[in-house]
């Protein structure tokens, strides 16, 4: 780390500014896109990156996404010589093994910013394009269109050859065009803005200010890491899916020595399965949970990971080789996330909460339109429990760690798609018991009102999330088949009328049921969050 020949109160307002940057063109993608995955579930990123492509900036959006910008820029500049790349000029990429991505629906599009004619710096933004359903997942090549960094705009001008290619193999083209324009405009502010925070304080001023930044989020790291005891911690747990007969160990060792933090993680071979994760998934998922625990505070760019390490074997699920599917590689990060917070519960145990309910759960449908015949698809996410805290309880019905997307509203649902919801409610005694009780997961059941398919992605049914120093584990996450409904492994055909329902896991709660405050166990049981029969044995609340 070399000092910053820029002043410290210009490289906060600076670090602010791009702070503000990210922000603004977030929320230019969500408010100018079309999907409901994007525009209402915000399932969406964006970032800043330096000419070397370093993270100088990535805004508050999905953790899991930086795993798709990490090793973007790389894969361009290995592709396009520096001299070759001019303004205007824009890449999209998606592919998990040549274009740095980590599942293929999170299509990424970069554009290179130039200041008084040199490459300063890269606006970057990733958008879920909800439209890969009815797909196999034994390998990558079923799962989509591979795209490698490949110029969609030069000079400003549009590709339209390639965009046909990309829209060709999408199912839903006229929602990919609209949302990969609404990318494309995001980008736009993003370039206008750094610009003008260029022009106001000069170029080298603020170049020198993100590597500031990032030596300063190196400090903190350092500093958060120091402050621990030195030691080597291993936590382990299992992983089920509906793709997987049965479960699967994995296992995670988190060693401290001085100001460094080493992860080393122990997984079986990558399988013919979606459940496949790359390298740069395990590191965003990592940097994630570490930061968040150790100090949120840290700003989130390329120095907070340099006294980490991380280690998983090569060519297995959690650091898999090509071709090994990914596309349901969300579900095993978030029990990777919940792994290392079971390390970390040992040396710091008041800092990391219980297990959350260490899914990703998502509905994929897709049928045809009764007023044309035209192919629509829809994909959510859905929230379960939040670990309970060393003091305060879990969260009810969120999305956790790693994925951080909203809930989808009823009414946007019912308003865009054939489908009806008939319940949307918390499930009671979910949440883990314990003196801070962990929190609930949902209920959500579908009707479809004409014929369509389904597919579904949902773990912990056959292991629980556990609870912390005495908390009890919630409950399992589950499907709910109604009449002449029949699930074929994680698909079923549903005709007009026919309803279904996922049921998300809870989370573990956070120390032992009896030393819960008792007017808190009985608020528990008359807000429907634990039945009688739990506030008796578990709390002694009630006859």
């Amino acid at each position: 780390m070399k000092p910053s020949a820029v002043d410290p109160i210009t490289v906060e307002v600076i670090g602010a500014a791009m702070a503000s940057i990210v922000e603004e063109t977030g929320e230019t993608l969500i408010r100018a896109s079309h999907s409901t995955n994007i525009k209402e579930r915000r399932d969406c990123s964006t970032a800043l990156f330096n000419a070397a492509g370093e993270t100088l900036c990535q805004a508050e959006h999905i953790p899991i996404h930086l795993g798709s910008f990490l090793d973007l820029i790389p894969h361009i500049m290995r592709r396009y010589p520096t001299q070759d790349i001019r303004p205007g000029d824009a890449f999209i990429g998606n592919d998990a093994y040549e274009g740095g991505g980590t599942h293929l629906p999170d299509i990424v599009i970069a554009e290179p910013i130039f200041v008084d004619g040199k490459l300063a710096a890269w606006t970057v933004n990733l958008a879920h394009h909800a439209d890969f359903v009815d797909r196999g997942h034994a390998h990558i090549y079923q799962e989509g269109l591979r795209i490698p960094p490949v110029r969609l705009y030069r000079s400003g001008e549009l590709q339209k050859d390639v965009l046909d290619l990309i829209l060709l193999n999408m199912q839903v083209p006229k929602e990919r065009l609209s949302d990969l324009r609404a990318q494309m405009a995001a980008n736009r502010v993003g370039v206008q803005r750094f610009q003008a925070l260029a022009a106001k304080y000069g170029t080298e001023t603020v170049l020198q200010a993100g590597g500031a930044l990032m030596d300063y989020a190196e400090r903190k790291m350092r500093n958060a890491i120091a402050a621990m005891p030195d030691g080597t911690w291993r936590f382990e747990d299992v992983f089920d899916n509906e793709e997987l007969a049965g479960t699967v160990a994995l296992a995670v060792e988190l060693t401290v020595k001085g100001d460094t933090m080493s992860l080393k993680f122990d997984a079986p071979d990558q399988m013919r399965a979606g459940i496949n994760m790359t390298m740069t998934a395990l590191l965003a998922t990592t940097y994630y949970v570490v930061k968040s625990v150790l100090d949120p505070s840290i700003p989130p760019n390329a120095g907070l990971a340099r006294p980490l390490r991380v280690e998983a074997p090569l060519g297995s699920i959690l650091n898999c080789v090509s071709p090994a599917a990914v596309n349901g590689r969300l579900q095993t990060c978030q029990r990777v996330a919940d792994m290392i917070l079971g390390a970390l519960a040992q040396p710091v145990p008041q800092r990391v909460m219980a297990c959350s309910n260490s899914a990703c759960t998502v509905a994929y449908f897709i049928g045809k339109k009764p007023k044309d015949g035209s192919t629509w698809v829809y994909l959510e996410t859905i929230g379960g429990g939040s670990g309970a805290r060393s003091a305060k309880d879990g969260l009810d019905g969120v999305h956790v760690h790693t994925t951080n997307t909203s809930n989808l509203p009823v009414e946007a649902l019912e308003i865009e798609y054939p489908l009806t919801l008939l319940r949307y409610e918390l499930v009671e005694d979910s949440g883990g018991v314990g003196q801070y009780r962990g929190g609930m997961g949902l209920r959500r059941v579908y009707q479809a009102t004409h014929d369509c398919r389904v597919r579904v992605d949902l773990t912990r049914q056959r292991s629980r999330s556990w609870g912390l120093f005495g908390g009890g584990a919630g409950a399992n996450g589950k499907v709910e088949a109604g009449p002449g409904v029949t699930f074929d492994g994680d698909q079923a055909a549903l005709k007009a009328g026919q309803w279904f329902a996922l049921v998300t896991p809870g989370a573990g709660g956070f120390g032992p049921p009896d030393k819960r405050d008792p007017a808190a166990a009985a608020r528990d049981f008359a807000e429907g969050a634990i039945s009688a029969a739990t506030a008796k044995a578990a709390y002694g609340v009630g006859d």
